[in-house]
């Protein structure tokens, strides 16, 4: 009987101290740095899609892993960043490309932490050799491929 109590008291304490190391953790995800920007048209940021609008970011840091929690007026997301590199803009602003109609948040430059952003972006779709045989309208010229760029200004806040 007192080895069943045991055990559950044991059981108990360790349930508390799990609660208590991930609330700890949770705390350690600090706002390093926030500010806002306007989407000027449905874009791809990530595995979320955010419509045209006016948003608010916060970026945090844990162990070095970069979340943004972005908020608008029709949606919030939680986009993972899958590197963050030494920055090469003198401004901050979102890296936007446009890859067959579908655009998409290649980067988010941050020169107030010294940062460029990368993320998960769509690839262009290749054309099989019997696809481009098939295909009986003319192609737009090599000079304008069809994924083009595109940079919006960010209004940062500081960290």
């Amino acid at each position: 009987m007192t080895w069943a109590r045991l055990c559950k008291a044991v059981t108990k304490v360790c349930m508390v101290a799990v609660v208590l190391g991930a609330a700890a953790t949770s705390g350690k995800a600090q706002s390093i740095y926030h500010g806002q920007f306007t989407l000027p048209v449905e874009t791809r940021w990530g595995a979320a899609t955010l419509p045209a609008g006016d948003y608010t970011f916060t970026v945090s840091s844990v162990s070095s892993r970069y979340r943004l929690y972005i908020h608008g007026e029709k949606t919030s997301a939680i986009i993972q960043t899958l590197t963050a590199e030494n920055a090469t803009s003198l401004h901050a602003q979102l890296n936007l490309v446009d890859i067959g109609d579908v655009h998409s948040v290649a980067t988010f430059d941050a020169p107030e932490l010294g940062l460029t952003f990368t993320y998960w972006t769509p690839t262009q779709k290749h054309m099989s050799s019997k696809e481009a045989r098939q295909k009986a309208a003319p192609q737009a010229p090599a000079t304008q491929a069809t994924e083009n760029k595109t940079a919006i200004p960010v209004y940062a806040a500081g960290r």
